[in-house]
């Protein structure tokens, strides 16, 4: 059963490789979606994959690389069905 988060990263998350190492991650953990900056500073992280997968990528965010500084990861279910596409792959943009 595949499963929706939508994740708003805050603190230290732009400029220090926050996306590609989110989407290294997520492909290691078999996720599907995205990883995007926002104009307020936050790093937007869309996941789609089973539970644990999804949950697992959820805690790695509140790490992120070395170089970040996670203040808070705001994270908001998504029914599957209100995305257009289920995404395939994981991208950063």
């Amino acid at each position: 059963m595949l499963i929706a988060r939508r994740c708003f990263v805050s603190g230290r998350v732009q400029g220090v490789f926050f996306r590609a190492s989110a989407r290294k991650k997520a492909i290691e953990l078999g996720c599907a979606g995205y990883a995007r900056n926002l104009s307020d500073g936050r790093v937007e992280v869309l996941a789609v994959a089973e539970p644990q997968a999804v949950n697992h990528l959820i805690d790695w965010l509140w790490q992120g690389p070395p170089a970040a500084e996670v203040s808070g990861v705001e994270v908001r279910e998504v029914a599957i069905d209100e995305l257009n596409d289920v995404p395939v792959g994981f991208g950063t943009g």
